[in-house]
């Protein structure tokens, strides 16, 4: 069955991988099968949620990072800290700071990402005012890149209740090079646009956008790159720029149940971790969440705090944003730079309809895919049911599926294979004792 295929930002190590399923038994979605002792990782499945890289203890799955050397090709290097980054630094008093860090290692320009979030809620609240629910069912967050593969993946029905706003990472974007062409007369091709990130899901979305055509942003660099490089800048910072220009609302995205309070619609619901997340949004599909009228889905447990590519842990990284959040205003509604951009509520609307990813059906003919999923039942029933991913398949489900489809044998299933060899034993047994008479 021929699959559209992806760019991902998660890859597999092999030489690292040493074959222990741990991975395989988190994947919200399947993708990774083991077979001679490494792991396969399939790409048609993959959503790049980093789900197997903060489980490997091996540490064989990797995010594709950009290079900090990426920005020497443009004149102009913008930088789009994500407020997940605020909580990574011991005694951080004043954003400024760190943005003012941003410019002393390299960056011409600063543009919060929680700016962004500002934008991208009001434009959210407005989808929701002018709309209850769609279908009897609610709006869903478009935030999380990760989710949103997952909800086409798994949950295809669900793509229409995915509301169309850019995120705030492209809205970031958008706004810094109208910002940074209009201020600096620059051309926009001299300027480059990086995304300070948490997670590898982020730099899939700016490689290859689900719900735009192009993206704004030119490379992702993750937070543990940059970490070590901000930390000895702000020791040296002495002289603030006070670059800051969000408000706790747009800071408070990092964290799950940011996106909600920032719509501030009152019968939402914000869930982390993705198992959690496709549990709920079971729920939605089958119609049992009909009040709620916004759903904010996140990864990782913890929201963007929680993200695999960032530096500290999110208990103390949310702490830490909760301090530096409390002196701030709501929303900075009048900012240093009077001429920066709004963005229009076109510029803020996703281009591009999302498309289901049906790499979990069993073929796109419908009357073959029934004669498979046939096959996968009779197998089934001769499988133990215990799920325990010995056979190098995440479930006995998905054992079945892989030997209809020819990337297995029924023997993979350590259990039959026991049972098989206890019988040709006995048989040879049988046949030894016989041939002695």
């Amino acid at each position: 069955m021929e699959q559209k295929s992806y760019y991902h930002s998660v890859m597999l190590e092999k030489d690292k991988c040493k074959g222990c399923t741990t991975c395989l038994k988190h994947c919200p979605t399947e993708a990774i099968r083991v077979y001679g002792g490494c792991a396969h990782i399939i790409k048609e499945r993959c959503i790049d949620c980093g789900a197997c890289i903060q489980y490997c203890a091996y540490h064989a799955k990797v995010a594709v990072n950009e290079p900090m050397d990426k920005m020497a090709q443009f004149k102009i290097k913008v930088a789009l800290p994500a407020p997940t980054l605020y909580g990574q630094f011991k005694g951080l008093k004043d954003v400024s700071r760190l943005l003012d860090a941003l410019i002393a290692i390299g960056f011409d320009d600063v543009f919060e990402v929680a700016r962004g979030a500002e934008y991208v809620s009001k434009e959210i609240k407005k989808r929701i005012d002018n709309r209850h629910v769609h279908n009897g069912m609610p709006l869903i967050s478009s935030a999380c890149p990760a989710i949103v593969r997952l909800i086409q993946v798994r949950f295809p029905e669900l793509l229409d209740n995915v509301v169309d706003v850019i995120s705030p990472m492209e809205a970031a974007a958008l706004a810094a090079r109208k910002r940074v062409c209009q201020n600096m007369s620059a051309a926009p091709e001299d300027v480059g646009i990086f995304f300070i990130s948490p997670c590898p899901a982020k730099m899939t979305e700016a490689r290859a956008p689900q719900s735009i055509k192009k993206s704004n942003v030119d490379g992702v660099i993750s937070i543990m790159e940059i970490y070590g490089k901000l930390n000895n800048a702000m020791k040296d910072c002495r002289h603030f720029d006070h670059l800051q220009n969000a408000g706790s609302i747009g800071v408070g995205w990092a964290q799950t149940g940011g996106e909600m309070l920032a719509v501030g619609v009152e019968n939402s619901l914000a869930v982390d971790g993705i198992e959690n997340v496709i549990q709920a949004l079971e729920s939605i599909e089958d119609g049992d969440l009909s009040d709620l009228q916004y759903f904010e889905g996140l990864a990782c447990v913890g929201g963007c705090l929680g993200g695999p590519l960032t530096f500290e842990n999110p208990y103390v990284a949310k702490n830490r944003l909760r301090k530096l959040t409390e002196n701030m205003p709501k929303m900075q509604e009048h900012v240093k730079n009077l001429d920066e951009p709004e963005l229009t509520d076109e510029e803020l609307r996703t281009t591009v309809l999302l498309q289901p990813n049906a790499t979990l059906q069993l073929d796109n003919n419908f009357s073959v895919a029934l004669q498979k999923m046939e096959q996968v039942e009779t197998i089934l029933r001769h499988l133990p049911g215990l799920d325990c991913g010995s056979c190098g398949s995440p479930s006995c489900r998905a054992l079945a599926e892989d030997v209809v489809d020819g990337f297995a044998v029924e023997m993979d299933c350590i259990f039959k294979l026991k049972a098989e060899l206890h019988r040709m034993s006995r048989l040879m047994v049988d046949i030894s004792e016989k041939t002695r008479v």
